[in-house]
């Protein structure tokens, strides 16, 4: 039988263990609030660039800011894969590996991995990719720009990354870099100013501006995008962190009611004790 100083040790112990997971839990649901409000109002922004964007655009060809640069495009799909930085997303970055992979053919496609978690699976499985990024760890001003100039190699880039549905729900999801300025582009009202070369200088020239513009709602998709990953990687973390601390206070009951057995017990062959001594003593 345990001594029911033991019990209460371990009772501690979980009580500890309570407290930690409740912290966590706290700061997962704290980073979902800052993210929510940081990719507000990166959209505000996109939707200024877009729609100076969408009355200068020089032709109907998403160029990935490329015009002027010479450079020649790599003729694959770049495949992007957002994971998260280590081991504790539960089996969704490894569902996103899966599928990514599903899609992948060697001769048609390079990957840049984000996130160290990513860059094992892949390692593992023996698949080679082009370059790794860790993910930001900061949910504000993220530095895409790197991402952004191998981007801009390639004809076209798809991302595979997870998506935030709700606290108790995340997805895996893959889109169109271009199509997500495109898409984003759609939802915004167009402004009543007029800017085109009559009324405006664009220096260097016209071109440079457009470039300039599509770099920027690029660098902007993408990091939404990376926030929408860490937004599902935090809520993935929240609802771990509730079952865990949920799953400690049921061990804390379970440990006071053993707590209280054992002393019940303890108390009871006391007193069985007892009375055996008493009756030996009443036959003597």
């Amino acid at each position: 039988m345990r001594r029911p100083q033991d019990i209460l040790k371990e009772e501690e112990g979980m009580h500890t263990l309570s407290d930690l997971t409740n912290i966590l839990e706290g700061i997962a649901s704290m980073h979902i609030a800052q993210i929510k409000n940081q990719v507000l109002q990166s959209k505000n922004f996109f939707e200024r660039l877009w729609q100076m964007y969408s009355q200068i655009n020089v032709n109907t060809v998403f160029s990935f800011g490329r015009r002027l640069s010479g450079q020649a495009v790599i003729e694959k799909e770049l495949f992007i894969v957002i994971t998260a930085e280590g081991g504790f997303s539960g089996d969704i970055d490894q569902k996103l590996i899966n599928w990514m992979l599903e899609n992948y053919n060697q001769d048609k496609n390079d990957i840049i991995v984000i996130g160290h978690h990513g860059a094992v699976q892949l390692a593992q499985r023996e698949v080679s990719f082009k370059k790794y990024f860790k993910l930001p760890t900061k949910d504000q001003n993220i530095n895409v720009t790197p991402i952004i100039r191998e981007v801009q190699n390639y004809k076209s880039t798809l991302v595979f990354y997870q998506t935030y549905v709700s606290l108790t729900i995340q997805d895996i999801k893959r889109i169109s870099l271009s199509k997500a300025v495109e898409e984003q582009g759609k939802e915004v009202e167009k402004s009543s100013e007029v800017i085109n070369e009559s009324n405006f200088i664009f220096e260097p020239s016209t071109f440079a501006v457009v470039d300039h513009l599509e770099r920027s709602m690029l660098t902007i998709a993408l990091s939404q995008v990376i926030l929408e990953s860490k937004l599902a990687q935090y809520a993935s973390r929240f609802q771990a962190m509730s079952a865990a601390h949920e799953k400690t206070n049921e061990e804390v009951d379970d440990l006071r009611a053993q707590f209280y057995r054992t002393k019940r017990a303890i108390r009871d062959e006391r007193l069985k004790e007892t009375v055996n001594n008493l009756h030996k003593a009443a036959h003597r």
